[in-house]
């Protein structure tokens, strides 16, 4: 995972790519008290856990991706019957 920072509001996050449409982000801080649009949404009554994203932050990998700063990352899982050989996760 590769640290991103939020370029609205600084809260930075780590980030993996596995596809363009596949994101995988994890929060370094609580995401209602980092991040401007979680702290609104959770002010009016809907928590982070049901909030998809934030718009700045998906902006920002995006950014990151676009600029060459963020490369998709290959899982890799065993080949069935050894664990000797592995191939790319698809």
């Amino acid at each position: 995972m590769q640290p991103v920072e939020c370029g609205s509001c600084g809260n930075r996050v780590l980030v993996e790519k596995y596809s363009s449409t596949h994101t995988s982000t994890q929060w370094i801080e609580d995401a209602e008290t980092a991040c401007a649009e979680f702290r609104e949404s959770a002010a009016n009554g809907t928590h982070s856990m049901y909030v998809r994203t934030c718009s700045a932050l998906t902006k920002s990998i995006d950014e990151a991706v676009a600029g060459g700063h963020l490369g998709e990352s290959y899982r890799t899982v065993p080949v069935s019957g050894s664990t000797a050989e592995v191939r790319p996760y698809s």
